[in-house]
């Protein structure tokens, strides 16, 4: 019964102790939160909405082109329309007319209304050109919005490993005041005893103080740490959140030569180098269809407002050519000019393609070397924190002195250290590595 009592108490301090503590946050929910909240991300996926806008702008170019005018005003002068008598031969033997005529153009308010429908023929060619451009538009724009989504995962990434290293390092440097502690307390059983010198165990309260102070420098660092990465979620910094309690698994490693060809497939920057080429070759295209008349379909009409002679109704219907015929080489210089660019873009590519191999070899190997140095590390930690023990227990037994349990503390310190540098620079390196290959 008593057994059964203390289960269930032990499951409902259990229950409490859970509900006291901050939700977690996952690596994937962080990064999720980051990419629906991203001011930089939302403004990029902007541009990819107005340059999708402006092609459908230009698509509806294609359909023929109404206008109307009106124009309506008062005449500053009174225009008149004479007649000689007789101007227009005889009628029935007397003149046509019998006499001078003037007849007023119009009275009081005059004007006209036209309306236009103008249908595009041989420019249905250079607005296809400019809409396969624009459609580039918004790859490039996509693009950027997939480099930009990168940028704040790998930039989550870091923020959240940096959480995930100092609250090791905190771990580690809480088991090394417990150590300290406990050796406070055999000095001071040694002092009482009058086996060692109270210069001793003023030292070792001195190593105690500095080991307390540097869990707080650590947890001051672990409140900024969670502020930055609450603003990279864009939410309120003082947001509580854990992370989880051990550290995601690393990418697998990959061949340097299919990393090379991944990071070539995937690499916003590769795929913005080849729009590019792609749009200086639209762009010289389009110079060279400025050689095409502009030849067109039109309907229009004509009608005078408030006139007396004029016809009221006049409509036509025809070809409307506009061309220029002499432009003195300029359209030619144009054409080269767009060669000029294209050239340029295909070096462009060229150069990007190198810097994304140079890259993606850089972050192979220091991931490499990461990995080769935090298994070092480990191993060290672990001989360090052993012989630590070994030397705790032989110092208990005053077998050894109490400077050697410091200088192996201090050494346990250092290894403890530089694991957790080792570790956050093996994260630091899988992140940047993944960015490299261009995984979103």
């Amino acid at each position: 019964m008593l057994v059964a009592t203390a289960s269930v108490l032990g499951c409902v301090l259990h229950a409490q102790e859970s509900s006291l503590l901050p939700p977690e946050l996952t690596l994937d929910q962080a990064i999720q939160i980051a990419i629906e909240h991203s001011l930089p991300l939302t403004i990029a996926k902007l541009d990819v909405t107005k340059s999708q806008l402006q092609v459908a702008e230009s698509k509806a170019r294609r359909f023929p082109e109404s206008s109307i005018d009106l124009f309506a005003a008062g005449n500053l002068t009174s225009p008149t329309f004479s007649y000689k008598k007789g101007v227009f031969g005889t009628l029935n033997g007397l003149p046509n007319p019998s006499t001078d005529v003037s007849v007023n153009l119009s009275s009081g308010v005059t004007g006209y209304i036209t309306a236009s429908v103008a249908q595009p023929i041989t420019q249905l060619y250079k607005i296809h050109l400019v809409i396969r451009e624009q459609e580039l538009s918004v790859d490039f724009a996509t693009q950027k919005s997939r480099e930009k989504e990168q940028s704040v995962v790998a930039n989550v990434k870091q923020a959240y490993y940096a959480i995930l290293q100092t609250e090791s390092a905190l771990t580690a440097q809480k088991a090394l005041v417990k150590q300290y502690q406990e050796t406070d307390r055999v000095v001071s059983q040694y002092i009482a005893q009058e086996s060692l010198l109270l210069s001793e165990s003023l030292d070792v309260k001195a190593k105690l103080a500095q080991a307390e102070h540097q869990i707080a420098v650590l947890n001051d660092d672990l409140d900024t740490q969670k502020e930055r990465l609450n603003d990279l979620l864009s939410r309120d910094l003082d947001t509580p959140f854990r992370v989880e309690s051990t550290p995601p698994v690393t990418s697998e490693q990959l061949d340097l030569k299919l990393a090379r060809q991944t990071a070539l497939r995937q690499r916003p920057e590769v795929k913005e180098a080849e729009i590019d080429v792609s749009k200086a070759d639209y762009d010289r295209r389009l110079a060279k269809a400025q050689f095409i008349p502009d030849v067109g379909a039109a309907v229009r009409y004509f009608s005078p407002i408030n006139t007396e002679i004029l016809p009221q109704n006049i409509a036509s219907a025809g070809l409307a050519l506009t061309w220029e015929p002499f432009d003195w080489g300029r359209r030619r210089d144009q054409v080269k000019q767009k060669d000029i660019t294209e050239q340029q873009s295909s070096y462009q590519l060229q150069d990007v393609r190198s810097k994304v191999i140079l890259d993606v070899d850089k972050t192979f190997r220091k991931l490499q070397e990461s990995r080769s140095l935090l298994t070092v590390a480990q191993a060290a930690r672990v001989a360090s924190n052993e012989k630590l023990r070994e030397v705790s227990d032989q110092f208990n037994q005053s077998a050894v002195l109490l400077r050697d349990v410091l200088q192996q503390q201090a050494a346990v310190a250092n290894a403890n250290h530089e694991y957790e540098e080792s570790l956050l620079s093996l994260l630091n390196a899988t992140a940047e590595f993944e960015k490299a290959l261009g995984e979103d």
